[in-house]
């Protein structure tokens, strides 16, 4: 196939890529959600039998599901960074809690994914949530986009979502009696959200909620797109990044029938009343912490705020029933890639914990992705081998013909899509760093005998973890006997993968001197010293 250089800046040969020229790139739509617990998509939880997501089990069916797809960083700003740009991220905190001088957004210098489609000659377009700093997504989707980059909407000043809410004549919503943890000292705590209505305690419409509107702006944005393609055959490339079900839960009332038949089968895990009892001397002080910050000590409130976790995704997957609608109805979807995935996962009451936290947690690192290549090849198809989201970036660039001449860390996931191959044998890591509280903390995924399994390295604890990703009791196994011989070749093999880039340096040295006993170290001057410079 014929292939041209280019490059994002072409004054400065910026970012160079080469172009294959070829047979034309089918449109992509990528929709992300965030924090999504694993019990609402694996397809081997319980909850699932009594979820209602048609519009997910739609692309589950039509595409292939990654039953092992590991995120980066359990934070929502490192783990997009790492994403779009399909590199391990500098970032390991989210800028509402960062120290003076922490990074938190990319740089001016880095470059996103949608960025060399742009350069390429697709139309790009982006709706919701960025968090990883707006420059790069003005550079990625041109300056009329709209990228918002906080953690949560920012519905009360959200001039496009307040003007949709006035063409709707609806109020904007309000909590009604919402799920609040305890702090330490009894007094309530954070609040969780729950249900909705107008402030004069009127029902609020379905159509009204903040991922609603992102489905209808999304949709709009389409229409604009294809107004501006008109008969030129430029591939389309749109991405939705909804904020839900992330909390604060905005769940409006006329679910209230559906919490009643949740809640008849949501049980709380069995680890959450060991959490409770104090069980939980083999794990790290920074679940202690998370714990208290929760504050999610009385079950009945933990019970409630999982059915509405439950509830809030279920009006997500409506919301992204909108967008398929409107590709339906384009007749675009049959020949397009769509991508399904989240950012990290949500603990949901494991170990008593909600939310995210900077630890090595199965419940934080797994996250949905699923895959729907055009034409409905390799449809209804699973794969159970560990990928990384940083596969997402170099995935949708190989089915485009791009090939950046940067660095990526990720590797495309065509091949596996395509059944050339199940296993890519590669290691991969994850790290925590500043939310809550510091935990500088580095995980490897890793398959050993058909096992996979994520080995967490806490820095400032003596105490570590070690998890196989398919025991969903999620029991620490890094004190258990019979499991020795596997966490030795887990840190063994953390050793090799630190040792091998000098971006691990920060976790290496520290790492080698708290298993030395478990590493064929031959000495050296672990201070670096060059005395050439």
């Amino acid at each position: 196939m014929p292939m041209s250089r280019c490059y994002l800046d072409a004054r400065t040969a910026a970012h160079p890529f080469d172009l294959d020229e070829g047979a034309p790139p089918p449109d992509t739509f990528y929709l992300t959600v965030d924090m999504i617990p694993r019990e609402a998509w694996d397809p081997e939880s319980p909850v699932r039998r009594w979820l209602h997501t048609p519009n997910i089990d739609r692309l589950v069916g039509d595409g292939v599901m990654f039953t092992h797809a590991c995120t980066t960083s359990p934070l929502c700003g490192p783990s997009r960074a790492a994403t779009l740009t399909g590199r391990y991220p500098y970032l390991l905190v989210n800028e509402e809690r960062a120290h003076d001088g922490f990074e938190f957004a990319l740089r001016a210098d880095d470059a996103i994914f949608p960025e060399y489609l742009r350069a390429a000659g697709w139309l790009t377009a982006h709706i919701g949530k960025c968090h990883v700093g707006a420059h790069r997504f003005l550079d990625a989707f041109g300056e009329n986009a709209t990228p918002w980059d906080r953690w949560a909407p920012p519905m009360a000043d959200d001039q496009g979502y307040l003007r949709y809410l006035r063409e709707l004549g609806v109020e904007p919503p309000i909590w009604r009696d919402p799920i609040t943890g305890v702090c330490a000292d009894g007094m309530p705590g954070n609040s969780y959200g729950g249900w909705i209505v107008q402030p004069d305690g009127a029902k609020f419409p379905e159509e009204g909620t903040y991922s609603r509107y992102l489905s209808w702006l999304a949709s709009e944005t389409l229409e604009s797109v294809l107004y501006q393609r008109g008969d030129s055959g430029a591939p389309i490339y749109l991405q939705l990044d909804f904020f839900a079900p992330h909390q604060p839960f905005m769940v409006p009332t006329c679910y209230e029938e559906r919490a009643r038949e949740l809640a008849a089968h949501i049980e709380l895990p069995a680890s959450y009343y060991r959490a409770m009892a104090g069980e939980d001397d083999a794990l790290p002080l920074v679940y202690r912490r998370y714990l208290a910050y929760w504050g999610l000590t009385n079950p009945a409130v933990a019970r409630r705020y999982m059915v509405m976790n439950f509830l809030q995704i279920e009006a997500l997957d409506a919301a992204i029933g909108r967008l398929l609608a409107a590709l339906d109805r384009r007749g675009l979807y049959e020949d397009a890639l769509v991508i399904f995935a989240g950012d990290h996962g949500e603990m949901n009451c494991e170990l008593g914990l909600v939310d995210k936290g900077v630890f090595g947690h199965p419940k934080v690192a797994l996250t949905p992705l699923v895959i729907k290549l055009p034409g409905g090849e390799a449809a209804g198809t699973r794969v159970d081998g560990l990928v990384s989201l940083l596969d997402i970036a170099p995935t949708v660039l190989g089915m485009a013909g791009i090939t950046p001449a940067d660095r990526l860390d990720g590797l495309s996931l065509l091949p596996m899509l395509r059944g050339e191959r199940s296993d890519r044998g590669r290691p991969f890591i994850f790290e925590a760093g500043w939310h809550v509280c510091p935990n500088p903390a580095v995980a490897l995924f890793a398959e050993i005998d058909d096992r996979r399994l994520m080995y967490t390295y806490n820095a400032t604890s003596d105490l570590d973890e070690l998890y196989d990703l398919d025991d969903r009791s999620y029991g620490n196994l890094a004190r258990d006997q019979a499991a020795q011989e596997l966490r030795t070749e887990m840190i063994r093999r953390m050793a090799a993968f630190l040792r091998a880039d000098p971006r691990w340096n920060c976790w290496w040295h520290s790492f080698r001197l708290d298993h030395a006993r478990h590493l064929d170290l031959a000495g050296g001057d672990a201070q670096m010293f060059r005395p050439e410079h």
